[in-house]
């Protein structure tokens, strides 16, 4: 099992940097599955238990100027680590001037994640930091516990507003309650509530759109012939949503939200090479 990485171009270094800091808000610890094309961040807490699941997946080619895994075996050319992404993105933070990082995966005392940031000098020699990041292999039997999530049929996708706006009404919307029922139609409307014993509060949004869901995506929902104006919502915990908004730095171009109601909110971000996925569960 070998793995080794190397980032040159400072864009990319910050923009993989922006997405370990997102990341590393929404996950203590998270999976990083490694293919020969593909890096995976994966959390998975079992949406049954309460907890949110995440599915990042970002393109290596778009990142890395040299990339060179091998799997566990020739025909699991793959590698699935445990790592908490908060010590990658400490990582990271020192390489915001470098000329280089390069990222390997090393066996000293424990398996770790070598983090070499090339900093530049006034000297000929140049400084080198390194940061030993441990990581737990997971073996090839619990592979099949980190899939990609199934999305079930959902009954409304929309557009979301703008993030920073959403994220300041959900931080006043905090203070008062520590739920939140997202609710949205096919015509492109949004509303963000709160009720308590004590208050109520709306927030509406209105011409998101929504989505042009082609059948063929294998995504179809159960829309055909719905009342466009009848509301989908689910009431889910308002702090993962904080988190969600608050430690987003993928900039997305596009991010949207499905509703399967009173089942789960499943928020999709995408940025050209990057997706981020979270899944949230609705509380009863």
């Amino acid at each position: 099992m070998r793995f080794r990485a190397k980032i040159v171009d400072l864009a990319c270094l910050n923009h993989f940097s922006r997405i370990i800091n997102t990341i590393a808000k929404l996950a203590k610890t998270c999976i990083l599955r490694l293919t020969v094309c593909k890096l995976y961040f994966i959390l998975s807490d079992k949406i049954a238990n309460g907890g949110a699941s995440m599915w990042c997946e970002l393109s290596q080619g778009n990142f890395f100027d040299e990339f060179q895994m091998e799997g566990v075996a020739a025909e699991h050319n793959e590698i699935y680590l445990e790592l908490v992404p908060e010590n990658l993105s400490r990582a990271l933070k020192t390489a915001q001037s470098a000329k280089a990082v390069k990222i390997k995966l090393t066996n000293k005392h424990c398996p770790c994640l070598r983090v070499a940031v090339e900093l530049p000098s006034l000297s000929s020699s140049s400084r080198i930091v390194t940061h030993d990041i441990p990581v737990g292999v997971i073996p090839r039997r619990m592979w099949n516990d980190f899939r990609e999530p199934s999305v079930p049929d959902f009954d409304v996708s929309i557009y979301l507003p703008v993030l920073k706006t959403m994220k300041s009404v959900v931080e006043r919307m905090k203070n008062l309650s520590n739920f939140i029922v997202i609710e949205a139609n096919l015509s492109g409307e949004m509303n963000l509530k709160i009720e308590t014993d004590l208050v109520s509060v709306t927030t509406h949004f209105k011409d998101l759109g929504n989505p042009p869901w082609a059948s063929e995506d294998g995504c179809q929902s159960s829309a055909q012939g719905r009342d466009l104006e009848s509301m989908a919502e689910a009431c889910i915990d308002i702090r993962k949503l904080q988190q969600l908004l608050t430690g987003q730095q993928v900039n997305p171009t596009k991010a949207l939200c499905n509703i399967v109601r009173k089942r789960m909110v499943h928020f999709i971000l995408l940025h050209e090479e990057v997706s981020l996925q979270y899944f949230i569960p609705a509380i009863a």
